[in-house]
């Protein structure tokens, strides 16, 4: 099986490294790829290209460069359906959810590329008699974004829109666990020369990235572990960074709710790609007085949580990614055996081939565990039962993340209540739900750096004070 390539200054070129990762499909555990591990002469080369593209790319009028971006992906959108099954064959998300996502991520892009024609790169701050103050916003210079591997395709698109519509130039590196699906992105993407170039690899071609002093801006979506040490990099190059990293999110049910509304809810919340989500509900406080109807309707759904083929368009759940992900889930559910918490459904991996994990509820669960204090990152639902709303917002606090958060309450005060606990977006009564194009930072572990719509172009520009005195000055 031939390794896969890099895609530098327009061309598919061979990795320097001399080391790879084989990667299995997580569905059947057959090999599907062989991946360089990546090297700092990899990532020079990428950098070299899209330092040298970014000049002509810059200085293209914004009208033809979102032209291109939207030509671009309006072949990205066309093979929506080939891209979700190969990111299907590669990390185990089924092509029910797949298709949806891409299509999110290609909104965000589009509406980026539109944003950019509105957007003010030139505005005048002050005339008068002493002269004329303009503000003029250039691209920053050269963007390395870093994805993660459970929405290679949709962070990738969302990671790099504002960039490409400011006119910067992009060098992506995406996880080494989902780089088939992004080689053939990059084959689709039909932009010039060095605009958008790609490295494949793990941290062997991350590091050196973060840390080439070429690059003016990191975008990284990832753990937090590898966040502090992009964040490091960053720091020491005085570069700008935005990071978006994990999250532990919390749900609170109220006692006013419709309950088999919100367990349906929660259960998506979940379970939905086998919880390999960074805003997946991972921590569930539900009101005494509705907890036991709660409990058994989640219980209900998560029996329905059918696990098949990721490729099969009925299934509901697939594989976690591998097996190294399957061990964290299974150690966190042991951690929280040991410490009193009880099984309703699930608890065990599945015997066979694959990376299965069926859709867990957990009871009696408690802050102790590593349940409640960790991200997981799989299909486990930890329920702890709470005496009021207050003391659901109290535990919702008690995390050192802040990515996202949901409430389900018919009481506007409470409402409010949930606006006081650090986080970068709170659901009401509808998870997921709302403007995909939203503005919004992570609060505490869970990141930094703002981004959408103008928020992001703020960040992919740098403003510059032009004075012009006077003639008479």
């Amino acid at each position: 099986m031939e390794p896969l390539n890099n895609f530098i200054n327009g061309r598919w070129v061979p990795s320097h490294s001399s080391e790879f990762i084989e990667r299995l499909d997580p569905a059947t555990g057959e090999l599907i790829a062989r991946v360089p591990a990546g090297s700092a002469a990899d990532v020079d080369a990428a950098v070299l290209a899209a330092h040298a593209a970014q000049p002509a790319w810059g200085a293209m009028p914004v009208t033809e460069r979102t032209a291109l971006l939207h030509k671009a992906l309006d072949a990205v959108a066309g093979h929506a359906d080939e891209l979700a099954a190969t990111e299907a064959l590669e990390m185990g998300k089924p092509v029910s959810i797949g298709v949806p996502f891409l299509d999110l991520g290609i909104a965000v892009m589009r509406d980026a590329a539109d944003e950019a024609l509105s957007y003010e790169f030139s505005s005048r701050l002050k005339e008068d008699a002493s002269g004329i103050t303009d503000v003029v916003r250039k691209p920053v210079g050269v963007v390395a974004v870093i994805v993660p591997w459970n929405f290679p395709l949709t962070a990738a698109l969302v990671s790099i829109s504002a960039a490409l519509a400011a006119g910067n130039t992009v060098v992506l590196k995406p996880s080494e666990k989902s780089s088939i699906s992004a080689v053939r992105f990059l084959e689709l993407l039909a932009l010039p020369d060095g605009v958008i170039n790609m490295v494949v690899g793990d941290r062997r071609a991350g590091a050196p990235l973060t840390e080439h002093p070429l690059v003016d801006l990191i975008h990284f979506t990832g753990s937090v572990a590898a966040g502090r040490q992009v964040g490091i990099a960053a720091g020491g190059m005085l570069r700008r960074v935005v990071l978006e990293l994990g999250g532990k999110d919390p749900v609170i049910v109220d006692s006013d709710v419709d309950v088999e509304a919100v367990a349906a809810d929660v259960a998506r919340g979940s379970f939905v790609n086998s919880g390999q989500i960074c805003t997946s509900m991972e921590r569930i406080y539900v009101h005494r007085d509705v907890a036991e109807a709660f409990t058994d309707e989640l219980v209900r759904h998560a029996k329905e949580q059918v696990l098949g083929h990721p490729a099969d368009p009925s299934t509901v759940m697939g594989p976690m990614v591998d097996e190294g992900q399957r061990a964290v889930v299974e150690r966190h559910v042991e951690d929280a055996l040991g410490k009193g918490a009880r099984v309703l459904v699930g608890g065990e991996s599945l015997p066979g081939s694959g990376f299965y994990y069926p859709a867990t509820v957990l009871v009696d669960v408690d802050e102790s565990m590593d349940i409640m204090r960790e991200e997981t990152f799989g299909p486990i639902a930890p329920v702890r039962v709470v005496d009021s709303f207050e003391e659901g917002v109290e535990l919702a606090k008690s995390t050192d993340y802040g990515l996202g958060m949901t409430v389900y309450t018919n009481t506007p005060a409470h409402v409010e209540m949930a606006s006081t606990v650090p986080t970068g977006i709170l659901w009401v009564n509808a998870w997921q739900g709302g403007d995909p194009t939203r503005q919004t930072e992570p609060a505490g572990q869970s990141g930094m750096g703002a981004s959408g719509r103008t928020l992001s172009l703020d960040a992919a520009t740098r403003p510059m004070a032009v004075h012009t005195p006077s003639s008479g000055a």
